[in-house]
């Protein structure tokens, strides 16, 4: 009578156990940080004249300010609790940079720009089976990235703020990769230059975090890569995690393919993505002009769109790429 509930595998679960592990040391390693910082404007020393306090430089720095004695042992603990989160830290990076090169989801979704090795474990740790979404809809709301809904009797229903339901930490990283792809040139930067317009910047990144839990669950349901990826960074990307699980340096001539793409390679990517951004603006100006059209023959139900496409958008979706954003 009761759908079964979904109940991770071993696997699974020792990967979700190394990710909250490893978001517990970083969370353990950045109060040992404030509390160095704390103990300097204690002291009125100022900020550091170096942007990384923990550097070489910034220790040397340290060790060359006069403080008292109980001061100066709170920062010598604080420096070696530091250094032995560090190798903590190193080690569960590894054992996930493992992870992510032998499992072909993670690399899939490193295909898009913004996510990285760290964004992807995270992301399939929450995720686990793909096939128990049957939307991407009900992988948004699982992410906690769907807005609130406020509704009584026959009143309109009212948006609100997002749910913020599930894994807090799978949708921290999603917001950080969706920062990092408005700096990007593509059809997602193009989506959140939208948002961003009409909203705010900090609107538009969730909006972006939203559209990227949408592209991971279509790419991990059709098994196919993300349609706008620049190989050059793809490879980079993961270059860079083999070389954190363990994988030796390559030699500088290995006769295979290249990792890192020649300038001419990177221009033509870069020329590239510009064109499908340049087509999504295009495609938003098309959906624009047809909106009053649209609002009028949407029939009798009020707040309803019609169930079949126009011609224009007909024409638009078998001209399209596959997948279109």
């Amino acid at each position: 009578m009761l759908n079964t509930v979904w109940v991770p595998d071993a696997q699974t679960q020792a990967l979700r156990r190394r990710v909250a592990r490893r978001a517990a040391l970083v969370r353990q390693r950045t109060r040992a940080k404030n509390e160095i910082h704390a103990t300097l404007a204690r002291c009125l020393l100022g900020r550091s004249p170096f942007t990384d306090l923990f550097s070489v430089e910034g220790r040397a720095w340290l060790e060359q300010q006069q403080l008292t004695e109980d001061e100066q042992e709170t920062i010598t603990g604080c420096l070696c609790q530091i250094d032995f989160l560090d190798e903590e830290i190193a080690r569960v990076d590894r054992k996930l940079s493992e992870w992510a090169v032998s499992s072909e989801e993670a690399r899939r979704l490193m295909t898009i720009p913004g996510v990285g090795a760290g964004v992807s474990v995270t992301l399939m740790a929450a995720i686990g089976d793909i096939s128990r979404f049957s939307s991407a809809r009900q992988l948004v709301a699982y992410l906690g990235l769907d807005p609130k809904v406020r509704q009584s009797g026959d009143e309109p229903a009212r948006h609100g703020r997002i749910s913020k339901r599930g894994n807090p930490q799978a949708r921290s990283v999603l917001v950080e990769a969706a920062w990092v792809a408005l700096r990007q040139p593509g059809p997602l930067r193009a989506f959140g230059e939208r948002i961003r317009a009409r909203r705010g910047a900090q609107v538009a990144a969730v909006a972006v975090a939203r559209k990227i839990a949408c592209l991971a669950w279509q790419l991990l349901s059709s098994g196919e890569d993300y349609a706008f990826a620049r190989p050059s960074r793809v490879r980079a990307k993961l270059r860079r995690v083999e070389r954190d699980a363990g994988a030796p340096r390559l030699p500088t001539r290995h006769g295979g393919q290249r990792i890192y793409g020649t300038a001419a390679e990177k221009a033509a990517e870069r020329e590239l993505v510009r064109r499908a951004e340049t087509a999504y603006q295009r495609l938003i100006a098309d959906w624009k002009a047809t909106g009053p059209t649209r609002r009028k023959d949407a029939g009798a139900t009020s707040g309803r769109a019609p169930s079949r496409p126009s011609k224009r958008q007909a024409a638009r979706q078998a001209q399209a790429q596959t997948p279109a954003l």
